[in-house]
């Protein structure tokens, strides 16, 4: 297969994984490790999901690139490796309903109280629990970062009779613009962070982002860690003035002994909004739609930087 496509993908059988390889392409196994040969000749790569920074780093050495397609719906960090000229394309929409549900199954374990529940069953206890457990019915959900994983969401929070608050980087129907957010953020019961990680959104929840939050606000943030300012949000936390269910956090991994995981009001999953039997299934899908659309010369989705191939 001498005219082939070099393809580098993290699957040891890709064509089980993927339900056959298009023809046209001559596939390489690489998630990390040793470096196969065909180093200068790939053109087209697909990462290890959740690789360690080298899966990452390697694009700046592959001469021969055109494409890097990844499994993962936030791409900030292969920006600074990727070469001049090379396409890069996100996984939106493989995620969707993965970090969709972890949404709201972390708003419902913090409104019903379960991370006590776990704690007391622990313990064997059965306790008179003071006071009624929050629901989400009556409430108002302000979702920022409106995109694809925004509308599963919405979809999913349908049956909760509560009310949906739609915050995109820029106002189009029935969304609103970022800059509304300090006259809406005050109507918020629960806010969800979707955006991605980008210079305008490092550290974009502050202290005057939190403090214009009503008493007992929950929020939740399946997007990214630096999203958050990590001692505002302690600040607000320590005070029992808000809630926080945190997918990810800044810094991440959260390193032992850190306040974060003694403080108060807060329950923390380890990054796991992607990771469940929802996402081989949609990532197959999309890369193999990719490779197929690359091989035959189409234009490629999802893409998010460099040329529109």
């Amino acid at each position: 297969m001498a005219d082939a496509v070099k393809t580098w993908l993290p699957w040891e059988d890709p064509d089980s994984f993927l339900g056959g390889v298009p023809v046209g392409l001559d596939t390489e196994y690489y998630a990390g490790g040793d470096r196969p040969a065909s180093l200068d000749q790939v053109e087209f790569y697909v990462p290890d999901y959740m690789g360690k920074s080298e899966v990452v780093e390697i694009v700046a050495e592959m001469p021969s690139l055109k494409v890097v397609q990844t499994q993962t719906a936030g791409y900030e960090n292969f920006e600074k490796h990727l070469p001049e000229g090379v396409t890069l394309c996100n996984a939106r929409g493989v995620h969707d309903a993965s970090t969709a549900e972890l949404a709201v199954a972390l708003t419902l374990a913090m409104y019903r109280r379960l991370p006590r529940a776990v704690q007391n069953q622990e313990q064997g206890l059965w306790p008179a629990e003071p006071g009624l457990d929050d629901s989400l019915a009556d409430r108002t959900v302000l979702i920022l970062g409106y995109g694809s994983i925004g509308e599963a969401l919405e979809r999913r929070l349908a049956g909760f009779e509560c009310e949906v608050i739609r915050v995109a980087r820029r106002a189009r129907e029935g969304v609103s613009p970022i800059t509304d957010l300090p006259a809406l953020l005050p109507r918020a019961d629960v806010v969800v962070l979707l955006t991605p990680a980008t210079p305008q959104t490092r550290g974009l929840v502050d202290a005057e982002f939190l403090g214009r939050l009503k008493d007992g606000a929950l929020l939740v943030n399946v997007a990214r860690g630096v999203i958050v300012d990590t001692d505002a949000l302690l600040a607000e936390l320590t005070t029992g003035r808000l809630r926080a269910a945190l997918d990810v956090t800044h810094p991440e991994p959260l390193p032992a002994g850190h306040p974060l995981w003694s403080a108060p009001n807060v329950l923390i999953n380890p990054h796991r909004g992607g990771a469940s039997t929802a996402f081989a299934p949609r990532v197959a899908r999309l890369v193999k739609a990719q490779l197929e659309r690359y091989a035959k010369g189409e234009p490629l989705i999802n893409v998010v930087a460099g040329p529109q191939r």
